[in-house]
């Protein structure tokens, strides 16, 4: 017995070292942690119970079967995280680049598929060269059976990437398919070709940074929802985020201990400027209104004249919405629909309360947003936002202007309760352009043509530019005073909690893609 347990320890010592200590060191060199102690980092100290340990792969070709490593690349298991229980892949880029074999893809297979039958997130840390070549086939097939899992899972329990060095190939798809893609500066990209594969077709000359780096993700095409500066504050940054969400679809989040007090905040008062042409900073709104340091914002910097992100409201976990006035004056576009569209199908999949923050003077127009699908794009907002089952709760806080009206959570789209706050100006578009339409005669015929628009500028902003005619209407359920906005949204939470509703029977909808 005794040989045996040598055995044994002997093997476990071998696949703890995954590819060596040379190629460890090389890992340590990069600014990187190895697969193992992400894993030990990330999870609750002496809660990790690895699966799959002694798995090897089992090709023989090209003399593959010369060179076997314990555990084949991938650590695979669960453990908690704040208490919580979590199912955890990492890929070892010690052990052949990380890359994907028959065996490794069966191994990530093994912990997504109890993580959907026991209904807890399930975590992925990628770092991967790509398909294991030697494999062939094999290889792209265990892709597949990755991407399967993604798509059942989806919606089931949250699923979260940590791209945590190289994302190449077929690779990149089933990070695309989770809720939420992590990256960390200078150290991981992400890309479908690399960059000799695009020298050679279109002649193009770009550096894998440049290609599909953090921050090439992060501000240009919203791949990466979140970027980190090292592997460190990206495993805080996935603790943090699982912070805000339910363990499964049927469940609700933790609520927070919350002793109720002064909920006045009057800095809300006096944010948004006398001149409605000028912006002010939405995330001052959100401060004032959110649990204090409780805002964790996602796709900072993608898309910024729209805010999503998770904060809590009296302990609840919520989701956010909120145009933001600094950036394109808050205007809806292609990349800011559909920014919140992901975001609202996110929160309303897992039972997450939706506060909107509405100062919207319209959509972009122009040649460029037409042609790329402003209409679709849009759309994908507007539907989002119409199917969504959770508590939606809309606050306007200045303009909110045509079709962008509607789109923005307004109560004809199923929105439980809408407030305005005094400054609200809603209607078809701006007092300006509104009049030299209606107008129009009036003001040519006039004796001084500027001085009549200034005029009738000033009539139809009396008439309209306030939240009155809509809350006559009872499109509004409440005009509020800045500085309660935090308590009326406490207690219309804590109302909505137990909202149930009743969908029609239908396989899926189709939502405009």
């Amino acid at each position: 017995m005794k040989n045996k347990i040598q055995v044994l320890n002997e093997k476990l010592a071998e696949a703890h070292l995954g590819g060596g200590e040379v190629r460890i060191n090389k890992q340590h060199e990069k600014r990187k942690l190895t697969a193992r102690e992400r894993v030990y980092y990330f999870l609750d100290g002496g809660s990790f119970e690895e699966i799959g340990i002694l798995v090897t792969h089992r090709t023989t070709d090209f003399n593959m079967e010369k060179e076997t490593y314990y555990g084949d690349g991938v650590v695979t298991g669960y453990g908690t995280v704040n208490g919580r229980l979590v199912y955890v892949f990492a890929q070892d880029f010690t052990v052949f680049g990380g890359a994907l074999s028959e065996t490794q893809a069966e191994k990530i297979c093994k912990v997504m598929d109890l993580a959907v039958k026991v209904g807890v997130p399930v975590i992925g840390l990628n770092d991967s060269g790509g398909a294991r070549i030697q494999e062939g086939v094999r290889s792209l097939g265990g892709y597949a059976d990755i991407f399967y899992r993604n798509v059942q899972a989806s919606g089931v329990i949250p699923q979260i990437s940590a791209i945590m060095g190289p994302c190449a190939g077929g690779a990149v798809y089933s990070p695309s398919m989770t809720d939420f893609t992590l990256m960390v500066e200078d150290t991981s990209y992400m890309f479908v070709t690399g960059p000799n594969v695009v020298k050679t077709v279109t002649n193009e000359t770009v550096t894998a940074e440049e290609l599909g780096g953090a921050s090439t993700h992060a501000t240009k095409s919203g791949v990466a929802h979140v970027i980190s500066n090292n592997d460190v504050e990206c495993l805080e940054d996935v603790k943090k985020l699982l912070s805000y969400l339910p363990q499964n679809s049927k469940e609700k989040t933790q609520k927070l201990p919350y002793t109720p007090g002064d909920e006045k905040r009057e800095i809300l008062d006096s944010i948004v400027p006398d001149n409605a042409n000028k912006p002010y900073d939405m995330h001052q709104v959100i401060k004032g209104i959110i649990d204090e340091n409780s805002f964790y914002e996602i796709h900072k910097e993608f898309a910024e004249n729209i805010i999503v992100g998770f904060a809590r409201i009296g302990g609840r976990s919520i989701g956010i919405i909120a145009n933001q006035p600094m950036f394109l004056a808050g205007v809806l576009d292609v990349n800011s629909s559909i920014k919140a569209a992901r975001f609202t199908r996110f929160c309303d999949a897992f039972n997450i309360p939706l506060l909107v923050l509405v100062d919207v003077p319209g959509f972009l127009p122009g040649t460029d947003q037409e042609w790329n699908g402003i209409i679709v794009h849009g759309a994908k907002l507007l539907y989002a936002l119409s199917e969504a089952t959770v508590p939606r709760v809309t606050v306007i806080t200045r303009k909110a202007y045509g079709g962008a009206y509607d789109v923005m959570n307004s109560k004809h789209i199923g929105a439980d309760f809408n407030f305005a706050w005094p400054t609200a100006e809603i209607a078809v578009m701006g007092a300006k352009g509104a009049s030299e339409i209606i107008f129009r005669k009036e003001i040519k015929a006039a004796d001084n043509p500027e001085l009549k628009l200034a005029e009738k500028e000033a009539e139809y902003a009396e008439t309209f530019a306030n939240p009155y005619k809509a809350a006559q209407r009872g499109f509004i359920d409440e005009v509020i005073l800045p500085h309660d906005t935090r308590r009326k949204l406490m207690k219309v939470f804590s109302m909505l909690e137990n909202k149930e509703v009743v969908a029609p029977s239908r396989k899926h909808g189709n939502i405009p893609l």
